[in-house]
């Protein structure tokens, strides 16, 4: 686990330590002292000022896209220069590199308590890799026809779920390499895909403003949830299945917002969580541990992240329900870094 630690001593929910996590570098992204803003909606919020964390030798030699968990000490990133990097976030040493895509990565996907993983990519390809395996990947999955964007395993590992901006999501056969299924919407550019654990059933979330329930037996659309004003840029589901996150994109305060769904019976929204002020990027349900009562985080293109307060939105409690606390930020097995 990556602890990135901010305090929130009585504080609102919706104030926090705002950092950038940088693969091979973690510093925080402040650089002025700590004051006081007003919002245009009204808001009062602190800008805290945080030290910089250990800086390490980077493992990209261009931009990092994503970074996933791979185990309690190493992460997986991919990045513009093409390259998939295992690295051991303590030491900040690069355990192996692996090589094979001809584009820039878009999507990593770590098998939950193995040391295998997924790459998808701007060149149209998925690529599986095994951490004490060959450099080169150990399958290809090949059928999209424009960019990879979404990436998700079943629970049992079998199966890998794609989508893609060509419309198209392709369910497939992990041991084979074969494309056991194919569903295709008008408009339905892909951001990202989620399986609900121990679930047949895959989230994706569209540039068409639109999240949809997939049931993996026959790829078929099982529920979809209101359309939203904006597009949708990120999904995750908690780890009881019963509730995800969806997020928008946005400038200026407009759009910007996580919401809150069920994903028991009523599949209805069930709290907003609005203060940022560009496109949401993703957004994780962080574990119940770390605070008095359940949150989420947020990290947005306004170079922030941000606490929740899951089931109030954090800014009804301020004032009166106050966090007293100092709470964590992890890299968890998961498909997120915060």
């Amino acid at each position: 686990m990556l602890p990135l630690r901010c305090h929130l001593n009585q504080a609102p929910p919706q104030v926090l330590c705002r950092f950038c996590a940088v693969m091979g570098k973690l510093q925080s992204k402040l650089k002025h002292s700590t004051y006081k803003y007003s919002r245009p909606d009204g808001i009062i919020e602190d800008r805290i000022h945080t030290k910089a964390f250990q800086e390490y030798t980077p493992a990209h030699v261009d931009t990092v896209s994503v970074v996933a968990a791979l185990n309690s000490d190493l992460c997986v990133s991919g990045g513009k220069d093409k390259t998939v990097v295992a690295y051991d976030w303590k030491t900040g040493n690069v355990v192996k590199r692996f090589r094979g895509h001809e584009r820039e990565i878009t999507k990593i996907a770590c098998v939950h308590k193995s040391n295998q993983f997924f790459s998808a990519s701007r060149d149209r390809m998925v690529m599986m890799w095994d951490l004490h395996g060959s450099p080169q990947p150990k399958q290809q999955f090949s059928g999209h026809a424009m960019v990879v964007t979404g990436l998700a395993v079943s629970p049992d590992s079998s199966q890998l779920c794609t989508g893609s901006r060509d419309n198209t999501l392709l369910l497939w056969d992990v041991g084979t390499g074969q494309c056991v299924e194919r569903a295709s919407v008008s408009r339905n550019l892909v951001t990202h895909l989620c399986w609900v654990p121990r679930e047949p059933y895959i989230l994706q979330t569209s540039e068409d403003k639109t999240i949809r329930l997939w049931d993996s037996r026959g790829l078929q659309v099982a529920h979809i949830f209101p359309t939203k004003q904006h597009i949708q840029t990120y999904c995750e589901v908690s780890e009881d299945g019963h509730k995800c996150i969806s997020c928008s994109n946005g400038f200026g305060g407009e759009g910007c917002e996580a919401t809150l769904w069920d994903l028991r019976q009523t599949r209805t929204r069930m709290c907003e969580y609005k203060g940022h002020f560009q496109t949401v990027a993703s957004g994780v349900f962080l574990p119940r541990a770390l605070a008095l009562m359940p949150v989420i985080a947020t990290s947005s293109h306004d170079c922030k992240v941000k606490i929740w307060n899951q089931d109030t939105g954090g800014s009804k409690t301020r004032g009166s329900q106050q966090l007293k606390m100092s709470i964590f930020v992890f890299l968890c097995p998961g498909p997120a870094l915060f």
